[in-house]
């Protein structure tokens, strides 16, 4: 297969000359399995927890109702402990590095839970892989977007996402067939495999070039783009934004060439877990048995996967073609749809007297069967929330972080708003729990379609459409408040 393309059309083929593409996609694909390992650490509890609270586990393992929350919450605690180490780790050592150390506490975190004998190994084990978790989720989509091409980052940028979500089939897939403690052994490998072929793969040429290896980053450039690319052009522009960046006090965070971009990424992570979209994958099915939808763990976890799956191809083929404003505002249009008409059905539906993470089906078998019209839409207004989600506001905001944010302060800033994602999720799924409790999910429901809107307003308002357009034009978008017009992004589609 030729590795050739013109990056533009035919009868501008003379203008912009030809890159391959093999070495940049080994690159990304060594780097998003981290993002693997984390869709698969993520779930990790989906067989597990059935066992560990079962009659037949070791005593010293089994599990009551509050250990097992704790086991599935300590998680986010973890990844957004990662989040702040890779605010200093980004920065530090760079962006390959930083995700080569994250095999480190994943490793170890496996290990322990692969061998636990007593109940805190599980938890640490489980937040060891959440620190890991964390490190990747900052530091590899802005690797992606450092070592891509602007042709191809919309696609590449949806990578962790699609990765992430093949980790979490993976763990399903293989929990109907391993042990739970084989699926801690296998959890090791990714995180082996990842670490082995970033030995090979170039530094990011942008962290190259600010450290002043100007030799190295041309030879980074060219192991990416070819030996016959010429790199010069996109050389200068990364060095014309380097010499633009000077090194940021606290009193020059003021200017809007800093804090708008950082705003818009910090928002965004925090409206991406205010959907609910966490809680909603945690919880799936006691939400199902709430609704009088009845169906096997095995089920609700392959339609889940399948449709995230499904989505998040759908938003990378879409990225560089619709742009990220309009898979923003059909993702939000869709989730307020179906959070819509949960919350109607919900208000509809009487509140179980048992606790919500522990109630039982046959509980509501009578209710299924007065309320057979409610069987169907619950399951099919979720699955098109998570569809919603997972072509729009699930990998868009880890593109536009890594595309937004000043290079003088992205990899912190990364951090910061991976951090500020998983405390949030970590404060919504356990919010989530005692508001079903108290008020069956009509609360929640509510609560997250109005979020919905706030999304749509939010993406018109404050979120700039970055489809075409190099990392250097982006940032300087935020000092002009205005895009170049010699550089549209229609002429930047590539043939198919």
């Amino acid at each position: 297969m030729d590795e050739e393309r013109p990056l533009l059309h035919s009868n501008e083929a003379s203008q912009e000359p030809t890159f391959k593409k093999f070495k940049l996609l080994l690159a990304v694909f060594a780097a998003v399995l981290g993002n693997f390992n984390f869709g698969y650490s993520l779930v990790y509890p989906s067989p597990v927890l059935p066992v560990l609270q079962g009659p037949d586990v070791d005593p010293r393992l089994r599990m009551d109702t509050s250990q097992a929350a704790w086991f599935g919450s300590v998680y986010m605690l973890g990844v957004a402990l990662g989040g702040f180490g890779a605010m200093l780790l980004n920065d530090l050592i760079g962006r390959k590095l930083s995700i080569m150390v994250s095999a480190i506490p994943s490793a170890i975190g496996y290990v322990l839970l692969g061998g636990a004998v007593e109940l805190w190994m599980l938890h640490f084990g489980r937040f060891l892989t959440g620190v890991a978790g964390g490190v990747t989720a900052a530091s590899i989509p802005v690797y992606i977007s450092e070592i891509s091409h602007k042709s191809l980052r919309g696609a590449l940028g949806t990578c962790p996402q699609i990765t992430a979500v093949f980790g979490a089939l993976a763990l399903y897939a293989l929990g109907l067939v391993l042990p739970w403690r084989w699926l801690a052994v296998v959890g090791c490998i990714p995180a082996l495999l990842m670490v082995v072929l970033l030995v090979f793969m170039p530094y990011s040429p942008r962290r190259l070039l600010s450290l002043g290896r100007e030799e190295q980053a041309e030879r980074a450039l060219h192991w990416l783009r070819g030996a016959n690319y010429d790199i010069q052009s996109e050389l200068d522009a990364i060095k014309h934004s380097i010499s633009l960046q000077k090194r940021v006090t606290w009193s020059q965070l003021a200017k809007p060439v800093y804090y708008r971009p950082i705003l818009i990424s910090v928002v965004m992570r925090f409206l991406q877990q205010l959907t609910g979209i966490t809680p909603v994958l945690v919880y799936l099915e006691p939400i199902f048995s709430q609704s009088n939808v009845s169906l096997e763990p095995r089920y609700d976890a392959a339609i889940v996967g399948l449709v995230r799956l499904v989505s998040v191809s759908l938003a990378a083929i879409l990225m560089d073609k619709a742009g990220r404003k309009a898979l923003l505002y059909t993702s939000s249009s869709l989730m307020f749809l179906s959070m819509l008409t949960l919350t109607m059905i919900s208000h509809d539906t009487p509140k179980p007297p048992s606790n919500f993470t522990t109630m039982e089906r046959n509980l509501h078998h009578d209710a299924a069967q007065l309320a057979s019209n409610q069987t169907v839409v619950p399951l099919i207004s979720v699955v098109v929330f998570i569809f919603g989600y997972a072509m729009g506001w699930g990998p868009i905001t880890w593109l536009l972080m890594s595309e937004v944010l000043p290079l003088a302060v992205r990899g912190v800033a990364s951090g910061l708003c991976v951090a500020a994602s998983w405390l949030t999720a970590f404060a919504l799924t356990d919010a989530f729990t005692h508001l079903a409790d108290a008020y069956g999910l009509y609360v929640p429901y509510c609560f997250f379609t109005v979020v919905c809107v706030l999304c749509l307003l939010f993406t018109a308002l404050c979120v700039p459409e970055t489809r075409g357009r190099s990392l250097e034009e982006i940032e300087n978008y935020f000092r002009t408040r205005r895009f170049s017009n010699h550089d549209h992004p229609n002429a930047q589609q590539t043939d198919e």
